[in-house]
């Protein structure tokens, strides 16, 4: 039985991204499950990179790209709109199954070299990580935007229009 699900209105926020196949993937992931992605610059690369489009392949025309020129006007937008900024960070204090995700949330990750600056962190209303065995350092930046942006999509009921869902 094939239901469209409502939307759950997440934007998953690049912040300065610098390897152009993470991007892709993540903007792939995006496409593929119907949420928004924003984009806060500058990226390391320029957005006709090779290694971007082969990660993206041709999904890149299905996703709904914001590019923000800087993180002051990302915040001003976030801001204006009323959206919760949720950080994907290894300094986060909440594990990313423990919070409670709501419609509109914007789940935001960092630079893959270098994370998010202490401006970012400042500005997120919670930071939540992903629990990992103590002595490894981090996730690829895709492999937890991904968990994350499943769990916020499992908890609010959404998925892509048309997604099957068993009853």
């Amino acid at each position: 039985m094939s239901i469209a699900l409502a939307p759950a209105d997440l934007v998953l926020a690049l912040f300065q991204p610098d390897i152009p196949q993470n991007c892709g993937t993540m903007l792939r992931m995006c496409a593929c499950l119907g949420v928004t992605a924003a984009i806060v610059e500058p990226a390391g690369f320029p957005a006709s990179d090779r290694h971007l489009r082969r990660a993206g392949l041709d999904y890149l025309d299905a996703v709904t790209i914001a590019r923000h020129p800087s993180f002051a006007l990302f915040e001003a937008w976030r801001r204006g709109e009323r959206r919760r900024l949720v950080l994907l960070t290894t300094a986060g204090a909440v594990p990313y199954t423990a919070l409670a995700f709501r419609p509109g949330d914007v789940l935001m990750v960092g630079r893959e070299s270098a994370g998010a600056p202490a401006e970012v962190h400042a500005a997120a209303d919670i930071r939540v990580t992903v629990p990992m065995r103590p002595a490894m350092r981090s996730l690829n930046v895709a492999v937890a935007a991904a968990m994350v942006v499943g769990e916020a999509l499992r908890q609010l009921g959404a998925g892509a229009p048309g997604a099957i869902r068993a009853s």
